[in-house]
């Protein structure tokens, strides 16, 4: 085994080598290279090609890998993305002084010969065997070629390896490239391309990027002390770095000084006062990826690069588009609105402090074109503590968690499908304080039974209610009775229009409490889903990418929001209308925006796990969560939200009214701050006044509780024309509604609340040919089975 010498030179078979390696390339040299097969120099098949002209005629120039920038709709730049720090320049934008001192430090003679310099072949040849001094023989045209190669190999360490292995083959192979390059490219353009595709330390590839990472300069205004520092790292990165070897970088870079005095590119005295200056770093930090994105945007960041990744229109694999993403040079213009995202970060942050174990998300999405313009959470992006890497915005597929149960933001949808279906405004159920849950029939036709029930926030939140009503004050029981009446597979199908899926990709469970928001969602979902009853009907898919450009200019084709109407117009109004009201005097008056229009709905789930708001203006939706996100979507142990301090308040128990309707108000009314105020279309809901709402109903026979105009028997009816009952079990055989039924009403049970029913089976026979109404007691199981808050 060879061993170096204490001088730290090279061993006599380590000086035999090379010179053997610098002969044969002489000898190549001076034969007009011209090789014989590789037997014939006594060399392996795997240390060169089988023989000189035997090798590819072309060398395959791969794109130079670029730093990507993600930039908000403003054109402010977000973050940073690269695999290699690199920004190409033309040599017009490259300082004399950084063009003379790399020729001079490392090919004096690079104007003079050719691809190969025969010259410096042979006094390398003759300096290695004499002194033990090794010199190198590489041109700068070979040196851009080896680079070209180590650029090709990109980051596997194999292929890098064998793009810098020291052989004779490999040498070979540089050498008949580096003279078809010269022949094509000339001096000017090697130059330019050696300077751009170079590594010069601490993450830096091309000049641009070094000139910027040590001096916080432009490869144009290098002075000649920086020049020449830069210059003089390209022999050895890591041992010239001036950032940890100061003393070492210095005098390398007053060598390249006095090589170029020597050469008379610049005076004695210019090199001697060059030398004099300090190193003069101004060192800016390496910046790369979405944990460097400005504005509190690393999630937004995060959501476009797997939007990047994940979509088939840059690139048919996802290897070529995570190349394309980390090499590509790319200016991405996204959606993202700086303004709404400070103002969203501003709420936030507000009501809930990063420290805290509650997080809270939220997500804004412009109606009608599905831009997403804010995202952002009180846990920031990153690895430290109360940091995070999980977008609780966005789909576990995204980025993203398992989701979180929305609740009663869930309830718009049932009644958006119940309108579709018929229904009216004026729908009025019994909705008493507590009851069993219905049985339900999923899309696949299975009955489904529950034991369990729900019961609404309060015991004073007794009915009857209409639609409106229960909207404002979030009914349960309302809302259990109008889905079962509805249907799970016409609420699911309006769901999936408005392109509402579980947040862990599973399919939605389906169950009597669907209606009460039990699946796990993302805001960006919910967000979506409101911006479509803003957009009276029409939903259009969230996007987030507005262009893309590469670094020649070349405008990629992007993703577009793809629009398609999920209710009818006027539906939509209608449930514009109903929401308003939410806003306006229900239970979500703490979101109201004063002076604009406002819609949306409350959520608190079982236990006060996760708390909601969704609102929108005809201008802007947005959704924003609150809740304990560990174990979230994962059946984990999860804080209650009840006697604990979140933010700068304590909180005896948190709803969606009090937890995110405020963050809500605050980033909304920030975000919409200067434009200008929309009116909703809104319709006439003809729900009769209070004095007819409550008017005591006439005395009934307690023997035929189906006298009363079924308000406390089943639909089957009172005397002809008056209005029958309102079911919520049992099925419909006439006329949803009931009105003007008759007595001869042919509708299953209804609701039996007071006297009538049948301890045995829970039955009253009404006169009206159908079964009475379904009876439960006052206490349905444990408080809160299955039941979600409501508010």
């Amino acid at each position: 085994m060879a061993h170096k010498r204490s001088g730290g030179g090279l061993s006599t078979a380590q000086q035999a080598a090379k010179f053997l390696g610098v002969s044969v390339l002489a000898g190549v040299v001076l034969a007009g290279i011209t090789l014989p097969a590789a037997g014939a120099l006594g060399l392996s098949a795997k240390g060169t090609a089988a023989g000189f002209d035997d090798l590819p005629g072309e060398l395959k120039q791969p794109p130079l890998s670029q730093a990507s920038k993600i930039l908000d709709a403003k054109g402010g730049l977000i973050a940073t993305v690269y695999s290699r720090d690199r920004t190409v320049v033309p040599i017009t934008r490259m300082s004399p002084n950084i063009l003379q001192a790399i020729v001079d430090i490392e090919d004096a003679r690079y104007y003079e010969h050719g691809a190969l310099d025969v010259k410096g072949i042979l006094r390398a040849m003759s300096n290695n065997a004499s002194d033990g001094n090794t010199q190198g023989a590489s041109t700068l045209t070979q040196q851009y070629v080896k680079n070209v190669f180590v650029e090709e190999a990109g980051d596997d360490p194999d292929k890098v390896a064998q793009a810098t292995q020291q052989t004779v083959g490999r040498k070979i192979k540089e050498m008949k490239y580096a003279i078809q390059v010269e022949k094509e490219l000339g001096k000017k353009k090697i130059l330019e391309n050696y300077l751009n595709i170079t590594f010069f330390g601490e993450q830096a590839y091309g000049i641009e990027a070094a000139s910027e990472r040590y001096f916080s300069t432009h490869a144009k205004d290098l002075t000649l002390d920086q020049a020449a520092l830069l210059a003089g790292l390209v022999q050895s990165p890591s041992r010239y770095d001036p950032v940890n070897d100061e003393q070492e970088a210095l005098t390398r870079r007053n060598t390249v000084l006095a090589r170029m005095a020597q050469l008379k590119d610049i005076t004695a005295a210019q090199a001697a006062a060059a030398q004099k200056a300090p190193l003069g770093l101004k060192v800016s930090t390496p910046k790369n990826g979405c944990i460097t994105a400005v504005n509190g945007a690393g999630f937004f960041c995060d959501y476009v690069r797997e939007t990047f990744l994940q979509n088939a229109a840059f690139g048919k694999t996802k290897e070529a588009r995570a190349k394309l993403w980390n090499t590509g040079g790319l200016t991405i213009q996204t959606t993202l609105d700086p303004k709404a995202q400070r103002s969203l970060l501003k709420g936030i942050n507000k009501h809930v402090y990063k420290s805290d174990a509650i997080a809270s998300a939220m997500t804004m999405v412009q109606p009608g074109t599905g831009k997403v313009v804010a995202m952002g959470q009180s846990k920031p992006y990153g690895f430290g503590k109360n940091e995070t890497q999980i977008n609780y915005s966005v789909n576990a597929d995204m980025g993203g968690g398992g989701g979180f149960a929305n609740g009663s933001t869930f309830k718009p949808i049932t009644a958006a499908a119940a309108l579709e279906a018929g229904y009216k405004p004026t729908q009025q159920y019994p909705a008493p304080y507590q009851m069993p849950y219905p049985d339900v029939t999923t899309c696949g036709g299975e009955t489904i039974h529950s034991t369990a029930g729900t019961q609404n926030e309060m015991k004073s939140e007794v009915g009857p209610f209409r639609m409106p009503e229960a909207l404002k004050r979030s009914i349960n029981t309302y809302f259990v009775a109008l889905e079962h009446d509805t249907g799970l597979c016409p609420i699911l199908n309006v769901a999936a229009k408005l392109g509402i899926s579980r947040a862990d990709g599973k399919q939605m469970v389906q169950g009597a409490s669907l209606t009460l928001g039990t699946n796990e969602l993302s805001p960006l979902t919910v967000s979506a889903a409101y911006a479509a009853f803003a957009n009276r009907g029409v939903y259009c898919t969230p996007i987030v990418i507005d262009s893309v450009v590469t670094s020649q200019g070349k405008h990629l084709a992007v993703p577009k929001s793809l629009c398609s109407r999920a209710m009818s117009q006027n539906t939509a109004d209608t449930l514009n209308t109903m929401l308003e009201g939410v806003v306006d005097d229900g239970t979500g008056t703490a979101a109201n925006l004063e002076g604009r229009p406002t819609a949306g709905k409350t959520g608190t789930t079982d236990d006060r796990l996760d708390a909601w708001f969704a609102g929108y203006t005809p201008n802007l939706a947005a959704a924003v969560w609150m809740g304990d996100p560990n174990g979230a979507g994962k059946g984990g142990k999860r804080l209650s939200m009840v006697d604990l301090t979140i933010g700068p308040r304590w909180y005896d128990k948190v709803e969606g009214a009090t937890g995110p309707a405020p963050i809500w108000k605050d980033a909304v009314s920030g975000a919409l701050k200067g434009q200008p105020v929309k009116d909703f279309t809104t319709v006439v809901l003809n729900i009769p006044d209070k004095a007819e709402e409550n008017r005591t109903p006439p005395p009934t026979d307690p023997s035929h509780p189906g006298d009363d105009g079924g308000k406390n028997g089943g639909r089957t009816g009172g005397p002809v024309g008056q209005p029958g009952g309102v079911t919520t079990m049992g099925t419909t055989t006439g006329a949803i509604g009931g009105v003007n039924a008759g007595a001869a009403g042919g509708t299953a049970g209804g609701v039996t609340v007071g006297p009538g029913a049948n301890p045995a089976d829970g039955t009253t026979q009404g006169p009206g040919g159908g079964p009475g109404g379904v009876s439960f007691p006052p206490i349905i199981g444990p408080s809160g089975t299955d039941a979600e808050a409501g508010q």
